[in-house]
């Protein structure tokens, strides 16, 4: 019988129903179980996700658990965003996750006249944001793909806001990291040693 990777994530959250996840596309157990006890301790009114997908399920069952908390996400694809929807539903999580069909549009994030292709900012809430999760856009569509998430958000977040990088073990995102630390210098960084790697980011009160 094949092992559930994603059995201590369950028990964490106390969840009878097995999560859905596919290899490849869901975020690791390991880094979901540092979103956890971030989540459960700090109890983030806001959170924002750049990309959804089981982590929203799981970032919105936090949520429940806490009876405070919504999760907005961000998905380019109408599929993934509509599969996501599904499962909140099945999981009776829908009251504390809303997800955004943000298509990829043409965005210049600061002063380095170049162009990403970043997700559409048009729906999203102006609330202030105290969790910022970035899995996403997927690395293939451009380089450094996930770069314009702090140029393009950081004035929405909160003065206590906590970023999480995940897949931050490639050389893509360490370099992605690197930029942000030289674009912002109130931004503190520490690494943590994830199957995939994981930056968690905060702004230093000025």
């Amino acid at each position: 019988m094949v092992s559930n990777p994603y059995s201590a994530v369950q028990k964490k959250l106390q969840l009878a129903q097995a999560l859905p996840y596919t290899e490849h596309w869901s975020a690791a157990p390991d880094f979901l179980e540092l979103l956890i006890d971030h989540c459960l301790e700090n109890k983030p009114a806001r959170i924002l996700e750049c990309s959804s997908g089981l982590s929203t399920l799981v970032l919105a069952r936090c949520c429940q658990i806490n009876q405070c908390g919504q999760v907005v996400s961000l998905e380019n694809g109408a599929e993934f965003a509509a599969d996501t929807r599904r499962n909140l539903h099945s999981f009776s999580l829908a009251d504390y996750a809303s997800v955004i069909h943000a298509p990829l549009v043409r965005q210049q994030p600061d002063d380095t006249q170049l162009d990403w292709d970043w997700y559409s900012l048009d729906s999203l809430p102006e609330d202030a944001v105290d969790l910022l999760v970035i899995d996403g856009p997927p690395g293939y569509i451009q380089h450094h793909s996930r770069y314009p998430a702090l140029p393009l958000l950081h004035q929405q977040l909160s003065r206590d806001c906590t970023v999480f990088l995940d897949d931050a073990g490639r050389e893509e995102e360490k370099e992605i990291v690197a930029l942000w630390l030289q674009r912002f210098p109130t931004l503190q960084h520490r690494f943590v040693g994830t199957e995939r790697g994981c930056s968690i980011l905060q702004f230093r009160p000025d």
